[in-house]
């Protein structure tokens, strides 16, 4: 966590406009264009400081660093740093001494982006801030939250049931195996089919053989006409 002391340099304008103000005229808030504008009361540096949580504005000499004055600030918007109703470039800030007085006085700038870069500085540090204490709490409610328990108890005990056993894996697993897988098993050769016993033919006679031989041979082989194409 870092140190509430330490300071970290949000932004630095060289050149800020302080000016004394009276009492506003309106309702509404302070208008600049009742200042003295053409002449400032002071003119100098600014910087804009984050201390832990807070911001503090410090006005400061130019040229020796030597401190002026300063507007601590602790949310966004707040009433120690508001705009004035007729111009972007000038504010009314609350300074505060040591001692804890307070006075207001006017701020401001010649550049309008200058005071724009104040105001987007101050928004972003305490939206930054905000968004930090949101996940802090959130953190912090997941950490108190009751755990589940999901261990067993002393003595606590679960059962787990597995089916039974069907008749049928029963039967299968029981049922012998088939005498055609089994090693030791001698197949049983068939006997051939019954049929006419074949009568035996007479010997033929070497010519008739020869004959015979010699018509395959010498009557040519028909070749099919059709086309299996």
């Amino acid at each position: 966590m870092m140190d509430d002391t330490y300071e970290r340099v949000l932004l630095i304008k060289p050149e800020a406009f302080v000016y004394r103000i009276t009492l506003p005229t309106s309702s509404r808030g302070h208008r600049a264009a009742t200042w003295k504008l053409d002449n400032p009361d002071w003119v100098g540096r600014l910087r804009l400081l984050s201390i832990g949580k807070k911001v503090i504005l410090k006005l400061e000499d130019k040229t020796s660093g030597d401190l002026f004055a300063e507007c601590p600030i602790e949310s966004y918007p707040s009433p120690a740093y508001e705009s004035v109703i007729d111009s972007s470039r000038y504010f009314v800030i609350r300074l505060q001494d040591p001692t804890g007085r307070t006075a207001q006085v006017g701020l401001g700038f010649a550049d309008r982006g200058d005071a724009f870069d104040l105001t987007v500085a101050l928004r972003d540090h305490f939206r930054h801030e905000e968004i930090a204490d949101e996940i802090k709490k959130e953190e912090l409610a997941e950490t108190n939250k009751p755990k589940l328990n999901l261990g067993f108890k002393e003595g606590e005990t679960i059962t787990i049931n597995i089916g039974k056993k069907t008749a049928v894996n029963s039967d299968m697993r029981n049922r012998p195996k088939s005498s055609a897988l089994q090693q030791d098993t001698v197949p049983i050769l068939l006997p051939p089919p019954p049929g006419h016993v074949q009568k035996v033919r007479p010997k033929i006679e070497l010519k008739q053989e020869t004959e015979t031989i010699e018509k395959f041979i010498s009557t040519p082989v028909q070749e099919p006409t059709n086309d299996y194409n």
